[in-house]
């Protein structure tokens, strides 16, 4: 009983720093990024956007798969990971190569300026990204967030700082090349001193073939889904203007870090946690269900309420050039809302290694994603991100349907559990809607919405007797007591 109280304790105190480090690091990240936004112009962040998207796509290679599987294999030991780590490597370096050779015609098929350099100096982030990827993943195995909060808070301090300075200093978009790049090496040196874990002078074709057979469907599968996730970019950004795609691409930035932040670091701390229990099928829809609430209960009210505050959030922050971003925010807010559902299914099927499974359905909603994109191309950049929407819709169920026979699970089920949290966030909504039609000064409307809306919530969950609510609480004071 008392090693079984630990682990919750050691589960829970992970949850916390891995919290901390997102909420942490994206905190500072939003006030950069606020900064940078009142400097730079929305063209400026459409141009980075199409660059971001190509690195990202080719981070993928570099760091998905393998890092998954070595977190999902029970005795993963120094060799699994002196392997993975200089296969990573030398891989990143062959790919920045053609990248860096490839840049011209990149810069040239989106015709927006050249961008050449631009593409060769941020494809640099590909080869320190693939050090701190190890490193992460022995972060995560371990279950020391801690360890990552600090690096994460220290490299964006840093790299937010020389972002801002080229900002004033007239540099447009090399501003933001300059944090990014400075962000990943930051990080990299970080972690190698922070972390207790060297490279060993051993490397194993057997080990690398082993987890690759595992590891290649989760490749396959990010990639996928990440494509996917920046296809509407890549579109709007060759069909449309930088300056749209800057609106939309702004418009996605308030509710993803609301998103990313706590369902990110929820789903972070459950993969190890359910790849250690996936023999015991009972204990994992135990956990997936305790995910798929509890981020329910925390997402749904902020995506209500960041939906009917954002037009006063956008002038305060960003100020009126930014406005046409309103509209994608509202967007962004209901698709967002939906990834609790995503993502606590999606790690249960991983954790239970059933990559096959995971390919497939990632196969079968992105062919319906892309369809619907083509569907809505030919009306404007409004109508593709509602297309998002829909396509979200779809893949709740999608996602879902394996559970039903792995878990016992289902769908219906599942919402049950999220439909109380729902209810209360729909009425958190109705009740600080109005106000916007009593209150005409954005500051103080903005202040009332939000200390109103955080009142109601948390006096309807008391009234209707949440469960989750009185987790959490219970939960916060162990944190604070230390147990």
């Amino acid at each position: 009983m008392e090693e079984k109280n630990e682990y919750k304790n050691n589960v829970i105190l992970s949850l916390f720093w891995k919290l901390l480090e997102r909420g942490g690091t994206q905190g500072i990240q939003f006030l950069i990024q606020i900064v940078l936004a009142r400097i730079l112009l929305p063209e400026d962040y459409g141009a980075i956007a199409l660059v971001t998207i190509l690195i990202t796509l080719a981070n993928v290679f570099v760091q998905s798969g393998f890092n998954t599987a070595l977190i999902q294999k029970k005795n993963s030991d120094s060799l699994d990971f002196s392997s993975v780590f200089y296969f990573s490597v030398v891989f990143s370096i062959i790919l920045y190569f053609v990248i860096y050779l490839s840049a011209p015609g990149i810069s040239k098929f989106y015709n927006v300026g050249d961008l050449t350099n631009v593409i060769r100096v941020t494809g640099l982030t590909l080869i320190f990204g693939s050090i701190n990827s190890i490193q992460n993943a022995v972060i995560s195995k371990t279950m020391r967030f801690k360890k990552l909060f600090v690096s994460s808070l220290g490299a964006m301090v840093i790299s937010g700082t020389l972002g801002i300075i080229f900002a004033f200093l007239g540099y447009g978009i090399w501003a933001l090349v300059v944090q990014q790049l400075t962000n990943q090496i930051s990080i990299s040196i970080i972690l190698w001193f922070t972390v207790k874990w060297r490279p060993t002078r051993e490397f194993s074709f057997f080990r690398l073939k082993g987890l690759f057979s595992y590891g290649w469907k989760i490749l396959v599968s990010s990639l996928i889904d990440t494509l996917y996730a920046n296809i509407r970019s890549l579109f709007i950004g060759r069909v449309y203007t930088p300056e749209q795609l800057g609106f939309y691409t702004r418009g996605d930035q308030f509710p993803a870090l609301l998103v990313t932040n706590i369902n990110g670091s929820i789903q972070s701390v459950m993969l190890p946690v359910l790849s250690k229990e996936q023999d015991d099928k009972k204990k994992v829809k135990q956990l997936v269900r305790r995910s798929i609430v509890t981020s329910s209960y925390l997402l749904f009210p902020m995506m209500v309420g960041l939906a009917i505050v954002s037009k006063p959030l956008i002038i305060l922050l960003l100020t009126d050039k930014w406005l046409p971003a309103v509209v994608f925010v509202q967007i962004a807010c209901f698709t967002y809302s939906l990834w609790p559902i995503h993502t606590a299914n999606l790690q249960a099927i991983n954790a239970l290694g059933r990559s096959d499974i995971f390919l497939k359905i990632e196969i079968i909603k992105k062919s319906i994603g892309i369809f619907i994109l083509l569907f809505t191309l030919r009306y404007g950049v409004v109508a593709i991100a509602l297309g998002g929407g829909v396509t979200g819709i779809i893949s709740t169920f999608v996602n879902a349907f394996p559970n039903k026979k792995l878990l016992n699970y289902s769908f219906r089920e599942q919402w049950k559990d999220i439909i109380p949290s729902l209810f209360l966030s729909i009425l958190m909504g109705i009740s600080i809607y109005p106000l916007k039609f009593i209150i005409f000064n954005n500051f103080l409307l903005l202040l009332a919405q939000i200390t109103l809306g955080t009142i109601v919530y948390i006096a309807l969950s008391k009234i209707f007797k949440i469960e989750t609510y009185n987790y959490l609480k219970n939960t916060l004071i162990s944190i604070k007591k230390g147990r």
